[in-house]
Formats: structure tokens, C-alpha cells, sequence
């Protein structure tokens, strides 16, 4: 099994599944996120020493947004967002680094507050597209012909 395929299985899945929130559409667009923004699960830090960080490369000034604009008006989300991470005083930034848990639950409720649909199961051209306008942001650097070579390239080859 690839290192793609084993994280969506050992982490996004069951992650997604205790947030009740559970659909192969967002696996499929988490997991490219992961594999495009951390070049299949090889960078937790931006290079460059940029702010970003995890698998998912997201800053810490995203993560407190998500917290300070709307997690913080829907306690059931932040409680269960809260459960992944490795003990209640944690540090969040920490975490978002080093706990693949936490990090994903993060990327996804990054996800759940755009209000356009997820792009279908399969569609990874709308998840590449949907990718750059709500994650990378139209002023990011990425690409969504990028986010497709790596799909292709890491997930669906068998590249480690």
C-alpha cells in the first residue's frame, strides 16, 4: 500500500468518521490537499521556513481564524475537533504540526465553512480547482495542474 493510500486509510477515514463527516469526496479531496501541499507526506514545515505547517501546510494564522470565527460559535464541531488533540492543554500549533489527527480534523472544518458543495467522488480536475480557490486561495502558488500530476503520480501510482 502506498503512503498516500495507508494515510487515507489510517488517518483521514477514521478521523472523518468520528466527526460524523464521513464521504469518500472529502477523503479524496483531504488527501490531495495532503499529497500537493506536503509533497506526499514529506514536509510538516513549510519550506523556506514559512509559517505553515502539517501535511496540510496550514498556517497558524488559519488555524486561529477557524477557531476565533467559527468553531468557537459551534461548540459540537470544536468538542469533537478538541478530541483529537493529545491532551486538553495542548498546544494547538504543536499539534497541528505533529498530530496527523488533529491536523486533518483541522482541514477539514477549513473545508466545512465554504459553503459551495464538495466537488463528486472522483472529480479530482473539480477537487484540484475546488483545492485552489478555498485552500491555496486564487493568491497562493499552487496550481491545479499540480494537485493532478500528484494525484495521479502518488495516488494513483504506487510512488512512496
Amino acid at each position: 500500500m502506498n503512503k498516500a493510500i495507508k494515510f487515507q486509510h489510517e488517518v483521514i477515514r477514521p478521523v472523518l468518521e468520528k466527526m460524523h463527516a464521513s464521504n469518500l469526496a472529502a477523503e479524496e479531496l483531504l488527501l490531495g490537499t495532503a499529497v500537493q501541499e506536503s509533497l506526499n507526506f514529506k514536509y510538516r514545515r513549510q519550506m523556506g521556513n514559512g509559517p505553515a505547517r502539517s501535511y496540510f501546510q496550514m498556517e497558524p494564522a488559519t488555524h486561529d481564524d477557524i477557531w476565533n470565527n467559527y468553531l468557537k460559535y459551534n461548540a459540537r464541531r470544536a468538542a469533537l475537533v478538541t478530541s483529537f488533540l493529545s491532551s486538553p492543554d495542548a498546544d494547538k500549533h504543536d499539534e497541528l504540526e505533529n498530530n496527523d489527527q488533529y491536523a486533518t480534523a483541522m482541514a477539514r472544518v477549513h473545508y466545512m465553512r465554504v459553503s459551495e458543495a464538495l466537488p463528486k467522488q472522483g472529480d479530482i480536475e473539480g477537487q484540484a480547482n475546488y483545492w485552489k480557490q478555498y485552500y491555496n486561495t486564487p493568491l497562493g502558488k499552487g496550481k491545479p495542474s499540480e494537485y493532478i500530476e500528484k494525484w495521479h503520480h502518488y495516488v494513483l501510482g504506487s510512488e512512496d
